[in-house]
Formats: structure tokens, C-alpha cells, sequence
């Protein structure tokens, strides 16, 4: 997924896979723990060089430089949530320091076995409702979701095209709990 939707959004912002082998195109993903590592485990290649590659989050950044012959800065983000807020920021921050002119980011999450909603209900941190009413007062928890989408991040060259002006990344420090912002 994170490769179809990364190419998508470099073929999108006008890059072709001839010119971006061995350009300085930066990458970053925003991961949280993948529920694949569990889905391999109990299968036939739970003991092969494939197992360790597809649920290793750092390998997740990393298959898309090399898939595509990128040479810029890579890295894979995971701050639960806020993954992709960050692997934005970092991509953002770049591409404004002239760590390299295009920055390709993205976000995923998979929900592949059901112990996961389970135990973070069971923990009390999903809604009872199944909607997450962020700072309102009828919110009871979180609900999860899935999903991968790829922008691509890159010096302005005229009027074309959406600025991103600012991204800020920020913890709460103490508050009513570790899983409550």
C-alpha cells in the first residue's frame, strides 16, 4: 500500500520513476505498530527473512527508497496517533532546511487481528459509541480507523499548487492520563 500510494503521489506532483533513481527525494512515514508482525507469526514464513523485513516499521521507509532509487533523508515515525502529524513535520522541516527539494510523507495504519480493539477496549481507550468527538463533551474514547495516503512535499516553483505554510508538533505533558491528550 505504501508504495502504491507513495509512486502515486510523486507521479501526481509531475516526478517519473526514470527521473527519481538516485535523487535526493526525501521519505517519511508515519506507522504505528503493525498488527502484521502477529499475521506472520502464526503463518508458513513466521521463521523467514520475510518476516523480520515486513514488520519492521524502519524497513517500511526504507522499501520505498530503495523500490524507487531515493537518496534522501528516510525514516519511519511512530508516535501512535500523531505518526503522520510528525513524518509531515520532518518532511516539512527537509525540505525548508534544503535537506532535499521534494519530500514524499505518508501515513498507515492496518487493522489486521481482532486482540488489538480488544484490548484497547478492554482498556478503556476505544468509544462506546464507535466516534471519536475530540474535544467535545461527548467524548468517551477513540475510535480506530484504516488507512494510507502519500502527499509530496517540494520547493515552491511559482504559484502552482497548495502552500504549506507550518506544521507544529507538540506533547501535553501531564494530563489526565498517559492515553488521554
Amino acid at each position: 500500500l505504501l508504495l502504491e500510494r507513495g509512486y502515486e503521489a510523486l507521479h501526481g506532483a509531475g516526478h517519473r520513476r526514470a527521473s527519481l533513481e538516485g535523487s535526493t527525494v526525501g521519505v517519511a512515514i508515519g506507522i504505528s505498530y503493525t498488527e502484521f508482525a502477529q499475521v506472520l507469526a502464526t503463518g508458513p514464513h513466521a521463521k523467514s527473512v520475510y518476516a523480520v523485513t515486513a514488520s519492521t516499521l524502519s524497513i517500511a521507509s526504507g522499501r520505498l527508497s530503495f523500490a524507487l532509487g531515493l537518496q534522501g533523508p528516510c525514516l519511519a515515525v511512530e508516535t501512535a496517533c500523531s505518526a503522520s502529524l510528525v513524518a509531515l513535520h520532518s518532511a516539512m522541516r527537509a525540505v525548508q532546511h534544503k535537506d532535499c527539494d521534494v519530500h514524499l510523507t505518508a501515513g498507515v495504519n492496518m487493522m489486521l487481528v481482532p486482540s488489538t480493539p480488544h484490548t484497547l477496549a478492554v482498556a478503556g481507550m476505544t468509544s462506546a459509541r464507535g466516534r471519536s468527538h475530540t474535544f467535545d463533551d461527548r467524548a468517551d474514547g477513540f475510535a480506530r480507523g484504516e488507512g494510507c495516503t502519500a502527499a509530496v512535499l517540494q520547493r515552491a516553483n511559482g504559484a502552482d499548487g497548495l502552500r504549506l505554510e507550518g506544521v507544529a508538533v507538540r506533547q501535553d505533558g501531564r494530563s489526565a492520563s498517559l492515553t488521554a491528550p
